[in-house]
């Protein structure tokens, strides 16, 4: 008997280093959309009764074989041993929900709804802890090029990962049900594909509901022109030739601008660089602000700057910087989520004992606490307001959509992937800014130092694309949309209520079981006892029950 349930916990293993896998393929650079669904299914089926000690070794094998590979880029020029503790850590999360769901579905929960808030609640919690949490990789962001994707403009990304981890659980039930069908009585048979059906039809109604989702893209449009200035090489040297970095995006732009006074392309109304576009501090370094200044005397129209600030003290400031002709610099927004252990080291002492590669970063770069909007004038009349976010933070929520709820009328997305090489990181942070455009209704204006940077529409098409490592412009005009989605005015409503949901499940499955239950959960077990024992077994256990209920 022991030997039996090995084999079926090795298959079981086996099945979660698969879903694992297909999450992975789900992802930039495979976009294989539907290879998430499918992932949840299997993940839901070799879930569904194990308890929570089992789900949860089954959580951290499928979550292991998903980021290690998906979080491969973090380790590219690091070294593995922040590679690998990021994604166990991300594992430990999805180990949390094999136990949470291992429990509830061993507890009579309506499972396919219960895997789905589990699914939900984990990933929220992922998204906001340790260290103000890591929201990469979440369910949605693998369905931009899916109808799936289009329901984020309803209930954000935690409800795409609700019905995506819901389809995913009913596609397993689906199974469980067919394979029922091929043993058991008539009438056992009749139920099983009646079910297996019922469930089918859930799955086609829920994969096609997206497309009753409208993603408008009317507006006022201004012209915007970003500048991808690329660095003299990969890696983290980048960093070493910022003199270079900053030459290379005025070479750029003045190149654009040539073309706008020859009369070959249109004159822009905002001129955007990326994040460490200027790594000289041009407020205090003369030499930089004479070159920026240069710059925008020449386009005649505003730009922003990505760049770093030598303040305060002895730490930095990741920044944008808007300098408008003939004024200067006049607006300044302060990245507000550094990213721990790459912008600065949380309890830095602590963590030099596991690994001296946290001193590669020296100076800590602080949080801002405003969120940021840069308003100019386009040249038709209508007023620009770009929100802002810088790198990582597309990623949180809560970030993008303040900045959407505070007037931003389209979004900006600055962000400078050269210490990540040619890897799957710039295609997966797109995509990300993809799934905001359809979120929140906006276009965005995602630009990198090296690629991929590209010009999105608001539902969600990017245009422009470019390819790493080179030095591109990308421009276009854009609508300027002021209608918030239904997404945006719910904000974080369809998390907290997946959380109290989950909370009611985890609540009713825990409360004592009943006498009548019990005996049913009893003679189950008691079926599928050796068989020479059986009809002994099931005599005393009935024997025990009639007595115990008289």
């Amino acid at each position: 008997m022991r030997y039996l349930r090995s084999v079926v916990f090795l298959c079981r293993s086996l099945i979660a280093l698969l879903a694992g896998g297909l999450m992975f393929l789900a992802f930039p650079t495979f976009n294989v959309w539907v290879a998430a669904p499918l992932s949840t299914a299997a993940l839901a089926l070799v879930l569904t009764g194990t308890g929570p000690r089992r789900g949860l070794v089954l959580g951290l094998i499928a979550g292991s074989s998903f980021f290690l590979p998906s979080l491969h880029w973090s380790g590219i020029y690091v070294g593995p041993v922040p590679w690998v503790a990021l994604s166990l850590l991300e594992a430990l999360f999805l180990g949390l929900a094999g136990a949470l769901y291992g429990w509830l579905s061993r507890a009579g929960a309506v499972r396919p709804v219960a895997f789905a808030l589990v699914w939900v609640v984990v990933e929220g919690l992922r998204s906001r802890t340790p260290y103000g949490g890591f929201p990469w990789l979440k369910l949605a962001f693998s369905q931009a090029d899916s109808p799936f994707g289009r329901l984020v403009a309803i209930g954000g990304t935690p409800f795409v990962a609700f019905i995506v981890a819901l389809t995913g659980a009913l596609v397993g039930r689906c199974v469980q049900h067919v394979l029922l069908a091929h043993r058991g009585t008539a009438v056992g048979r009749h139920t099983a594909r009646t079910r297996a059906v019922v469930a089918l039809g859930a799955v086609a109604g829920l994969s096609v509901s997206g497309y009753a989702v409208a993603l408008p893209l009317d507006g006022p449009t201004a012209r915007l022109l970003g500048v991808q200035g690329n660095v003299p090489q990969p890696g983290l040297d980048f960093n070493a030739e910022r003199r270079a970095v900053l030459d290379n995006h005025v070479e750029a732009t003045l190149r654009a601008q040539r073309d706008v006074a020859s009369g070959r392309t249109p004159r822009p109304d905002l001129v955007v660089w990326p994040e460490n576009a200027s790594d000289i501090d041009p407020l205090r370094n003369a030499d930089a602000r004479s070159l920026i200044d240069g710059t925008v005397a020449a386009l005649g129209v505003p730009l922003i700057v990505g760049g770093l600030l030598e303040e305060p003290e002895d730490r930095l400031s990741n920044v944008s910087l808007l300098f408008e002709p003939g004024r200067g610099n006049t607006a300044r927004y302060v990245k507000q989520h550094p990213v721990p252990f790459a912008e600065y080291i949380p309890n830095r002492d602590f963590w030099r004992t596991f690994s001296k590669q946290v001193d590669l970063v020296r100076r800590d770069i602080v949080a801002g606490d405003t969120t940021g909007i840069f308003t100019t004038a386009a040249a038709g009349g209508s007023q620009i307001r770009a929100g802002l976010a810088i790198c990582f933070e597309v990623a949180y929520d809560a970030l993008m959509r303040d900045a959407v709820e505070q007037g931003a009328n389209v979004l900006v997305v600055q962000t400078n992937n050269a210490t990540f090489g040619f890897t799957a990181e710039s295609a997966q942070q797109l995509a990300i800014s993809r799934i905001r455009a359809m979120e929140f209704g906006r276009a965005v204006v995602h630009i990198s130092t090296v690629g991929q940077s590209a010009l999105i529409k608001p539902d969600g098409t990017a245009t422009q694309t470019t390819a790493l490592f080179t030095q591109q412009v990308i421009q276009g005009d854009l609508p300027l949309r002021e209608q918030l989605t239904l997404a945006a005015r719910l904000g974080d409503l369809p998390e907290w209520s997946a959380v109290l949901t989950l909370a009611a499940l985890v609540a009713w499955s825990s409360r004592p079981l009943s006498r009548q239950r019990r005996a049913i959960e009893l003679e189950t077990r008691l079926s599928r006892a050796r068989p020479g024992e059986n009809n002994a077994q099931h005599a005393r256990a009935s024997g025990r029950f009639r007595t115990s209920h008289e």
